[in-house]
């Protein structure tokens, strides 16, 4: 199995003739998939499925299924799950109840995926807002405190792991203090590394060991002043190789957000010589795929090491009662709602 280096998106339902070719001939290493990708359990099966046949190999598929607002797979098919900052609201209640319900959460969306075929999960968030931050993380984040959010951020991680999916830690090193969504802008954050050092970046630090990470579309001005993380050198040398220690597969956000500059492929190329050991691409624009898969070269040394580390965690789910966990997790979330409302 060879592969070139970067994930890639689909424009519908089903793969068309002209990607079929073009995942033949380019060979990515992953798919990431969309609401524009959803239909009934059947059709994402299916798709999945055609995906890892056109490839020959089992290859990963991803998704972004945290709940709150995002959350691609949904109502008919799919439970609502709750936003990040309810794990948070039942933690700040009891500490214990609020990991448990996380891990919970996250072997329940594991359920879900792997039940399709998918066995990557973009989640757990590691990113501690700060006030005026924009709110793109929002109530995505588990709370205010690194300690805490690391915490919630792991137990999500084991129930992932322990349902067959595995996690992706996003966004390295941080975009809780971004006072401007990466979609659509570049985000400058100017705090001074000390402070970044016991804040942002202390919060990732204890989840360095995921085996795989997304990086964040963010200028941080002490440290690079003029590349954001995604295609900084010092950022990922030196932060998130370095100060975080993060040791799994490292992915840039997707290369299409506003935040990055240049053509396509001149950005797929500033990740990969940056430290990024796969680009992401996620619109499904298939003459961008095209630019993407050009710029991206077989995987190969360390990277591949780091890819074959990650899908090496890849298990068969525990044995689990999904029927009963789901009613309990849905007392704990309400608990939190209750105790929440009462402050």
């Amino acid at each position: 199995m060879v592969s070139r280096a970067f994930i890639t998106g689909l424009a519908g339902l089903t793969i068309s003739a002209d990607e079929r070719a073009f995942l033949r001939e380019a060979a990515p290493w992953g798919l990431i998939l969309f609401k524009r990708n959803i239909g009934a359990p059947e059709q994402v099966a299916e798709l999945i499925q055609s995906f890892r046949d056109l490839l020959g190999w089992h290859a990963p598929v991803l998704i972004d299924q945290e709940g709150g607002r995002v959350q691609r797979l949904g109502p008919p098919h799919w439970p609502v799950y709750p936003p990040g900052a309810a794990y948070g609201a039942i933690y700040d209640r009891d500490p214990t109840s609020g990991l448990a319900a996380a891990r919970l959460g996250g072997r329940l969306i594991a359920s879900d995926l792997f039940s399709l075929g998918c066995d990557v999960d973009c989640l757990p968030i590691a990113d501690v807002p700060v006030e005026g931050g924009d709110p793109v993380i929002g109530d995505r984040a588990y709370g205010l405190e690194p300690g805490k959010v690391a915490a919630i951020a792991a137990a999500i991680a084991e129930g992932l792991l322990a349902g067959g999916v595995l996690p992706v830690l996003k966004h390295l090193p941080g975009h809780g203090r971004a006072k401007a969504d990466s979609h659509k802008a570049l985000p400058v954050v100017d705090t001074p590394r000390d402070l970044l050092e016991k804040t942002d970046f202390a919060a990732f630090k204890p989840l360095s060991g995921l085996p795989l990470g997304m990086t964040a579309h963010v200028v941080f001005s002490a440290i690079d002043p003029r590349a954001p993380a995604t295609t900084s050198v010092t950022m990922v040398s030196q932060v998130i190789r370095g100060a975080i220690g993060f040791t799994g597969l490292l992915m840039s956000d997707d290369v299409s957000m506003g935040a990055l500059s240049g053509t396509i492929a001149e950005r797929s190329h500033a990740a990969l010589a940056a430290g990024c050991d796969v680009v992401l691409h996620c619109n499904g624009d298939l003459a961008e795929m095209a630019q993407v898969a050009g710029a991206s070269p077989e995987l190969s040394g360390l990277s591949a090491e780091r890819a074959g580390a990650a899908l090496a965690r890849r298990r068969a789910p525990e044995a689990f009662d999904v029927a009963e966990a789901r009613r309990i997790f849905d007392e704990m979330v309400a608990s939190g709602r209750s105790a929440s409302s009462s402050v």
